[in-house]
């Protein structure tokens, strides 16, 4: 018999949660909502907020809002932004993740305080979480995508290091090595370790989790870089791994002479969602 098994250790992380359960809160009052940018990178999961009433926009279209609400996720936005709230007579829910907020904090104040060292991000280009880290050097910061990135520092200058809070532990220790092996005489490194545990430690779960079966279905939206990673990592100790969205891209075939089934998912992955992948193959 076919068993399966959900990680209990996959799902929203706190941060998610939180401002999940603030747009509920606020949409069960009847109040009209608006969310800027998606609340959780899981496509399905947006959806269900939108038939509640959460109306997604971007940052284009809140230039144009006046005397409303607004939800700022958890990953956290520049100061750019709660200035134009205030301009705009806009009222902000914000759900920006603890980790989060702590971190901008910390790199405003190297800001302030080393106005002449490079403040480098180790952090996806682009990300939401990323774009408000930026903001608090005004732009000054340098962000490094990957390991090989690293290599563009200049050594000759101090180096200031920190990371977006979903990244891997692993690549940032490799990081901060490479710059203590090749930053000059004279100049001074410091690095701030600003991962999230709760994220960082999913890693090795998910890595047992994913060992413990013949097939494992990472339920995640494509557009999460923290399901991205968790999902490699499963693929590394379980080649037959396959990412999906919702229960809908599930391949028969993948089934075949399969005895045990493990379900994880990143932490913008809904429960609801990997069980419905659960029900989708018990049926």
């Amino acid at each position: 018999m076919l068993q399966i098994e959900i990680d209990n250790g996959s799902g929203f992380c706190f941060g998610v949660t939180t401002a999940i359960s603030k747009a509920e809160e606020e949409l069960a009052k009847g109040t009209t909502l608006y969310c800027l940018g998606d609340i959780v990178h899981n496509g399905m999961e947006c959806e269900r907020l939108k038939r509640m009433g959460l109306i997604t926009i971007n940052h284009e279209e809140l230039r144009h809002l006046h005397d409303v609400k607004v939800l700022l996720r958890a990953h956290g936005e520049p100061p750019e932004t709660y200035q134009l709230a205030r301009q705009n007579h806009i009222e902000i829910i914000d759900a920006t993740c603890p980790v989060v907020l702590q971190l901008q904090r910390r790199i405003k104040t190297q800001c302030d305080q080393n106005p002449h060292a490079q403040l480098v991000i180790f952090g996806k280009p682009g990300h939401a979480e990323v774009l408000g880290l930026v903001g608090q050097t005004n732009g000054r910061a340098i962000v490094i995508e990957r390991f090989e990135d690293v290599k563009r520092l200049d050594f000759t200058r101090d180096v200031y290091l920190f990371s977006q809070t979903t990244k891997s532990l692993d690549e940032f220790h490799r990081i901060i090595d490479y710059i203590q092996e090749h930053i000059a005489e004279g100049a001074t490194f410091r690095s701030f370790d600003t991962i999230c545990r709760q994220v960082a430690n999913r890693m090795p779960n998910v890595s047992a989790f994913a060992t413990r079966h013949d097939l494992v279905l990472f339920v995640c939206g494509r557009k999460s870089s923290n399901g991205r990673v968790l999902f490699n990592e499963c693929l590394r100790v379980n080649p037959n791994s396959h990412l999906i969205e919702g229960p809908e891209e599930i391949k028969p075939e993948w089934l075949e002479g399969v005895e045990t089934v493990g379900i994880c998912g990143a932490t913008s992955t809904p429960k609801w969602l990997m069980e419905q992948c659960r029900d989708r193959i018990k049926v």
